[in-house]
């Protein structure tokens, strides 16, 4: 373990060193149909200083809380930075909240401004939402909504000088308020200082956890929400640390052409992503002949980097995995094909950098271990893993009670069901209040029985639930596979699988049913979060009325009707 020193670097401050040290190095990349804009660190300095500037002609002040709602792009990164010009205070949000939403958070933020960029959706609710803030919006981006009035981004530049006095944050100072996802409920807003990203910022530069120094020429590609703390920790502050250059995706039909483009160096995902990576090698190469091209010595390494190049990850050293557990037998698919699936556990609250498989040494059903000066133990009552980071939140914004349940002594109640190894290695094995009870008084922690589930090419969600019912059930969403498949062929594979789940499970643990639902669980239809994980008090809100019926119909898979 290297310790950590004074010598702490904010992401404005990465900024300012690579626009003296490396002026032309591209630093930013947008697609535009078969085009990129890029921008070299020079240039995103100009217009970050522009825009700082003109922001200050509205009249915000030092202090401001400014929204930001957009899709990931590259105004996003300027304004980002812009804002820590001005030692103003960054509130990013997720550009899919609706008109309620985004009026609540922008209340709980007491933001004062809103920079509105890349959203799918914009209409008159949301504009009652912002009220009347002061409201920026970002050039327009093709195939997304066209946002109405407000300050023009580009005549806003155009009329301001660069900012000449720009600041230099001080480590004690507020650098943002970001909003979790929301899986347990109203999402809190997570306070942290300038400390949290120099911290975490050093701690890689000391340890390379994520071998981001590893490559002479970085390269990061940004498409999860950047309002997200993973994202903007791995990607756009690691981007800004080692002075690399970070791309974006134009939308969902350009994302592979565009990360193919780019071939990047390190390279985020959650579990779903994979999933969906996986089912696109199988669209083409059946697992079968898949396993026959890889025995074959001569043929397999010609066929795993014709795989990894069509990914867009033939030069990729690190491969991180994370917002939600991965399954063990996807990250064993992965490494077949030379692609070394790395866990990355944390939370909003500490940065989402609390735990990293180690590059070298990955353990099968573990977030591997946690990264050099923190430290994990296990609530001996509950089997709660806490933690203890120098780059934890300063708490929930205007939340002091929920703030003194959270951190207790200096130690982070994560809220997960955890096992520490003697080796070191972690293991999460479900939600504290996850668990529920049967009818039968039993209770049930759903994650490790829908673990189970892993590797069966027709389901692609599964939620394990039942409050109140005499037995669990599982609610599962269709694959593509399996939407491919005729019914009776989906009938007979989640018949064989149920008897096999349920044969390794206690007798009050057993499936009732599994019920394949109508509807797909998304986003949008807020059953997931953002970042693609079940929100299981939404399930239940959904289905519960149903379950009971579900679970004593006499079939043991049951079709929504």
């Amino acid at each position: 373990m290297l310790p950590l020193d004074a010598k702490l670097t904010t992401p404005v401050e990465y900024l300012y060193k690579w626009e003296k040290e490396t002026p032309n190095k591209v630093f930013l990349r947008q697609p535009y149909g078969s085009s990129w804009t890029e921008l070299s660190y020079k240039e995103t300095g100009a217009q970050a200083r522009k825009l700082a500037s003109g922001l200050q002609t509205l009249g915000l002040e030092k202090g401001s809380h400014i929204a930001l709602v957009s899709k990931n792009c590259y105004h996003w990164v300027i304004a980002d930075l812009a804002i820590m010009m001005i030692g103003c205070v960054s509130v990013p949000m997720y550009p899919s909240l609706d008109a309620s939403q985004l009026h609540a958070v922008l209340d709980k933020s007491d933001s004062t401004a809103v920079i509105v960029g890349k959203v799918d959706k914009w209409n008159a609710e949301k504009d009652k939402a912002i009220g009347d803030r002061l409201k920026i919006v970002m050039p327009h981006y093709e195939g997304n909504a066209k946002v109405p009035g407000g300050h023009d981004w580009d005549q806003l530049i155009a009329q301001s000088k660069p900012l000449e006095n720009v600041h230099t944050p001080s480590l004690d100072e507020t650098w943002t308020i970001i909003f979790t996802s929301g899986t347990t409920g109203t999402p809190k807003g997570v306070v942290h200082t300038y400390i949290s990203p120099a911290t975490v910022a050093r701690n890689e530069e000391l340890n390379n956890n994520l071998l981001v120094f590893s490559q002479p020429e970085a390269r990061f590609f940004s498409f999860l929400p950047l309002n997200h703390i993973a994202e903007r920790t791995a990607v756009e502050i690691s981007a800004l640390m080692s002075g690399g250059s970070l791309s974006f995706a134009e939308n969902l039909e350009t994302f592979a052409s565009n990360l193919q483009e780019t071939q990047p160096t390190f390279f985020f995902a959650v579990p779903r992503i994979w999933q969906k990576f996986q089912q696109k090698v199988n669209a083409k190469i059946p697992e079968k002949k898949l396993n026959r091209l890889l025995s074959i010595p001569i043929v397999s390494g010609m066929v795993k980097r014709k795989i990894k190049a069509s990914l867009g990850l033939s030069k990729t050293t690190c491969v991180i995995t994370g917002a939600s557990m991965t399954p063990e037998s996807l990250k064993q698919w992965y490494r077949r094909l030379g692609i070394n699936l790395r866990e990355g556990y944390g939370m909003t609250e500490n940065m989402g950098a609390f735990c990293c498989m180690p590059d070298k040494g990955h353990q099968a059903n573990t977030v591997g271990k946690p990264v050099a000066n923190t430290e994990c133990k296990i609530n001996p009552d509950t089997g709660e893993v806490l933690m203890k980071t120098p780059w934890t939140m300063q708490g929930y914004y205007k939340e002091p009670t929920l703030t003194q349940e959270t951190i207790i002594d200096g130690w982070m109640h994560s809220g997960d069901k955890g096992i520490l190894q003697d080796d070191g290695y972690v293991k999460i094995i479900g939600r504290v209040k996850d668990a529920f009870k049967t009818g039968k008084g039993k209770f049930i922690v759903p994650t490790s029985i829908e673990e189970k589930f892993d590797g069966i090419g027709c389901i692609d969600q599964v939620c394990v639930a039942g409050l109140g019912t005499p037995q669990p059930i599982a609610l599962i969403n269709l694959s593509e596979e399996g939407l491919k498949c005729s019914k009776d062929e989906v009938q007979k594979i989640l018949e064989e699988t149920l008897t096999k789940v349920n044969s390794s499970l206690h007798g009050h643990e057993k499936l009732a049913s599994i019920v394949v639902t109508k509807e797909t669980w998304s986003d949008a239809n807020k059953l997931l979060t953002p970042t693609l994980k079940i929100k299981r008090g939404s399930i239940n809100e959904r289905y519960g009325d149903h379950m009971q019926a579900w679970h004593d119909d006499k079939n043991t898979v049951v079709w929504e009707g």
